[in-house]
């Protein structure tokens, strides 16, 4: 008599990281917390911003076309550094993130699942952003290949700020410490990489001190295809820089994922 032994066949990669975005998606948009700070106040601040700054920069440039830029920067910093720095640090503080460790699961899935989040929050974002300026502000959008300079800004933004999100979570005890952690030095960086104001107008030792991250290079390089090349002048070298633009976050990208590969733990120390 032959003894018929049952395997049980693990699911494919591609099918556990499906599983995975899906669950991360899910956990996002069921924390209230999550969708109003990081889909919503970007659009909050747009309205009022708008509402009140309303008034021409020169050569017919509204200032809600200037900070269209600038708030589309800060909704991709909210997407990606504040939002996995915070919610990593819950998930491993609550226990979560050992669970997981655990499990089956390839540790890729959980990275995977946490950059299609990423893509998909910042993409809901930008579009209700493009969507209020257009429709209340009357927003000029991008034309031509500048659609092209807008996705690899804010894709590479995106990724370095993401990677510097997660390894910024490996800082933080828990949840609550790493957001009062984080939010205060994004408010930080937001006043000072021109999203609020013209970046122009800000004294030059900040300027020196906002150029070290990420954000003043990706709000310059949106500002790049949503102001006509005539502004280009207000920049403190005369002109956008797309070069040096890539070049930082592309420096950024590499920097977060060494010390995501240096710090990330699956559980508290």
């Amino acid at each position: 008599m032959t003894a018929t032994r049952e395997t049980t066949q693990l699911p494919s990669l591609p099918s556990v990281y499906r599983s995975r975005s899906s669950v991360e998606l899910k956990e996002f948009f069921r924390q209230r917390e999550s969708v109003v700070f990081t889909l919503l106040l970007p659009v909050l601040l747009l309205v009022v911003f708008g509402a009140v700054l309303n008034f021409d920069l020169r050569d017919g440039v509204s200032f809600t076309q200037y900070f269209m830029a600038g708030i589309i920067a800060a909704g991709i910093l909210g997407a990606s550094f504040q939002n996995m720095a915070i919610s990593i640090a819950t998930e491993r503080s609550d226990g979560t993130l050992k669970h997981l460790a655990g499990t089956p699961m390839p540790p890729s899935a959980y990275f995977v699942g946490k950059m299609v989040q990423v893509l998909a929050v910042t993409l809901i974002s930008v579009v209700v952003l493009l969507l209020v300026g257009v429709v209340f502000y009357g927003i000029d959008l991008p034309t031509g290949t500048d659609w092209l300079t807008f996705t690899w800004v804010a894709g590479l933004g995106a990724a370095a700020c993401t990677l510097l999100g997660i390894a910024i979570s490996s800082i933080a005890k828990n949840g609550r410490s790493a957001s009062a952690t984080v939010t205060p030095f994004a408010l930080l960086l937001q006043f000072i990489s021109g999203i609020f104001f013209q970046f122009s107008e800000i004294p030059t030792w900040m300027q020196t001190f906002a150029a070290l991250f990420p954000l003043k290079w990706m709000a310059q390089g949106l500002r790049s295809v949503f102001l006509p090349d005539a502004l280009a002048a207000d920049e403190p070298t005369g002109s956008w820089e797309l070069g040096r633009v890539a070049l930082v976050l592309g420096i950024w990208c590499v920097l977060g994922l060494v010390l995501c590969v240096r710090t990330f733990r699956w559980q508290d120390r």
